[in-house]
């Protein structure tokens, strides 16, 4: 990222790419290896990860002074999961997976991502990270975008995972118009070969998609001709999550509607 405002806000913004450079789930980074990401000196580098091992955001290993995600990150992840009510979400998930033998998982939007916050892809081994582009959660995000969020056009330049993912603006958008039209989305081997997946929103009060909830497996579990039964089957837990996820004020007064 390139920061071209005051000293202070470039400090800040530097720092933050620091904590980004472990979306991919590396488990530990070294200052040189910071610095060659970020195309930064590697005093500079140095200079900001100490600053946020003073502040708990990174801590660091005395053996080999390389450096990990520290407490601070860890106690904001687990308030900011609370407070979106995820803890809430896990028996329906398992419940969806056992009900249709497919991988549940639900997904909000972070830029150009799909981050995946619960079901069974949460798992050490792999990033929780997906492009939007090219996954059934991402084109449910796209096709229904938060106030601020933006469209197919808001995105980057789109890379190709195999020979089937879209990368031309312009297709993306009429696939993303079809998205709306049946109200669910696929992705069939556009990030990876072998894998079909079918989403659909979980909305907020505004009609947005606040999350997005996939089935993942492969083509012989979803097949064409038991396509919709998995996107009814998603479709059901998702209007479940729609109340379940709401703010406790709401939820209640939801209930009280549906008395």
């Amino acid at each position: 990222m390139t920061r071209t405002s005051g000293t202070g806000t470039q400090a800040v913004g530097r720092a933050l790419d620091i904590l980004h450079c472990f979306h991919d789930n590396a488990p530990d980074l070294s200052a040189s290896e910071l610095a060659r990401r970020l195309e930064l000196s590697t005093s500079t580098a140095h200079r900001l990860a100490r600053a946020l091992l003073d502040a708990g955001f990174l801590e660091q290993d005395h053996r080999t002074a390389r450096y990990r995600l520290g407490p601070a990150v860890t106690e904001l992840g687990r308030l900011s999961y609370h407070q979106r009510g995820l803890h809430l979400v896990s028996p329906e998930l398992t419940d969806l997976a056992e009900r249709t033998g497919a991988t549940a998982d639900l997904a909000l939007r972070s830029g150009p991502y799909a981050v995946i916050v619960a079901g069974g892809s949460v798992t050490p081994r792999v990033g929780l990270r997906r492009p939007l582009h090219s996954t059934a959660l991402g084109k449910v995000l796209l096709a229904w975008p938060r106030p601020g969020e933006g469209g197919a056009e808001t995105l980057p330049p789109l890379p190709a995972f195999t020979d089937r993912t879209i990368v031309s603006p312009a297709l993306l958008a009429a696939e993303l118009e079809q998205v709306r039209t049946r109200r669910y989305a696929v992705n069939d081997g556009e990030s990876a070969q072998g894998i079909r997946t079918v989403a659909v929103p979980v909305l907020d009060h505004l009609g947005a998609a606040r999350f997005a909830l996939a089935l993942r497996g492969t083509p012989a579990l979803i097949t064409d001709e038991r396509r919709e039964w998995f996107v009814d089957q998603a479709r059901a837990c998702a209007w479940a999550l729609e109340v379940l996820l709401l703010p406790p004020a709401e939820r209640r007064r939801a209930a009280e509607r549906d008395m």
